[in-house]
């Protein structure tokens, strides 16, 4: 049998008396804290609340339970638990071997737990219901990219993103913990290279530490404040919100350190289509002017017949596509600025000239 338990925020102290009761009623534990932070205190006093040598308590490597068959193989044996911190399927690793076990007509229970990802957010005074797609932040650049697209489709839509920042134990690092500062600056970085408009220094943030502990902190405020912070040893969280309601905005004010006023981050967000619209219609129709203008200077109608209906229809399809922006069916707008676009070059090469300047 095997059972996924959570340890949930609090440490040790976070066990409810039924989850303590089924570790103590089963033959092996492997406690594994690779997915977050599960101090030795922690494991000392689980070992003490136990109490029993005839029980294996050992902490296992990422490998061990990506790998799976290890446990698997004592499962079909022995009461065996799995014990996380958090909720004990937040991690997809966890997610997966359950679905292994019960492929393998193991016989799995779970026991959930508090997790960090809705006391993040209900400890900062959000609406969960108003929180999109949650991401986790990397050391690698290309993790800021992906956080910085979830970002922008959650602004869109309207919604708090929910960033859980990076935990990796490498004795080659001073600290297991992504540093917020570290993460956001990663963040500008990928803004200054993409210019969706989505952030900057005065961007609305929040960044919680430590939740569940006795020492937590949640700050609030413009990204220019939170870098002048230390924001001490994690786990760490952030949250770049949305629009607020207003009970948001006033338990923000009220349950964090607030350092600036909370602010509608989604005030200047547009989506690229919209954008792209925006940028190329006007130069669409200046470059549809010139040419016209140079062809009705050739005073050769005749000759010309083709290409001024090729550029009546270009006219038509930026028409549409100022039309099609304000319907908001977006796709339609760029399909049709592209198809305009393409027939005044096709004119373009076809007369050697080049009406885009």
């Amino acid at each position: 049998m095997l059972w996924f338990v959570g340890l949930g925020i609090n440490g040790y102290q976070g066990l409810s008396v039924h989850a303590l009761d089924i570790l103590k009623s089963c033959k092996k534990i492997c406690v594994e804290r690779f997915t977050s932070e599960i101090s030795e205190r922690d494991l000392t006093n689980l070992r003490a609340l136990i109490a029993d040598d005839t029980i294996e308590i050992i902490v296992v490597k990422r490998w061990v339970v990506e790998d799976g068959r290890l446990i698997l193989e004592e499962a079909r044996k022995k009461r065996v638990a799995l014990l996380s911190y958090g909720d004990p399927l937040i991690a997809t690793t966890h997610s997966e071997l359950y679905v292994r076990a019960k492929k393998s007509s193991i016989d799995v229970r779970v026991i959930h737990a508090a997790s960090g990802l809705t006391s993040v957010i209900g400890e900062a005074g959000l609406h969960f219901y108003k929180c999109g797609r949650s991401v986790t932040m990397m050391s690698e650049p290309q993790s800021a990219i992906s956080v910085y697209n979830t970002i922008h489709d959650n602004l869109l839509a309207g919604n708090h993103t929910l960033i859980l920042t990076e935990y990796a134990v490498n004795d080659s690092v001073k600290s297991p913990f992504l540093d917020p500062k570290e993460a956001l600056k990663m963040l500008l970085g990928v803004e200054d290279d993409l210019k969706y408009g989505i952030l900057n220094q005065d961007t609305f943030a929040i960044i919680a530490s430590r939740i569940g502990t006795e020492d937590n902190n949640i700050v609030s405020g413009k990204i220019r404040s939170l870098m002048e912070l230390d924001f001490g040893s994690g786990p760490h969280s952030m949250v770049v919100t949305g629009p607020f309601h207003f009970s948001e905005e006033d338990a923000v004010v009220n349950l964090t350190h607030n350092l600036d006023g909370p602010l509608d981050n989604t005030l200047n967000v547009h989506r690229l289509s919209v954008k792209m619209i925006e940028r190329y219609a006007p130069k669409a129709k200046l470059a549809l002017r010139n040419l016209k203008c140079i062809i009705e200077k050739e005073n050769d109608s005749l000759s010309n017949k083709g290409i001024l209906e090729s550029l009546d229809n270009a006219e038509h399809y930026i028409y549409d596509a100022e039309r099609f922006l304000g319907q908001g069916k977006l796709e339609l707008a760029v399909l049709s600025i592209g198809y305009a676009e393409g027939l005044i070059d096709a004119s373009r090469y076809q007369k050697g000239i080049n009406p885009w300047s």
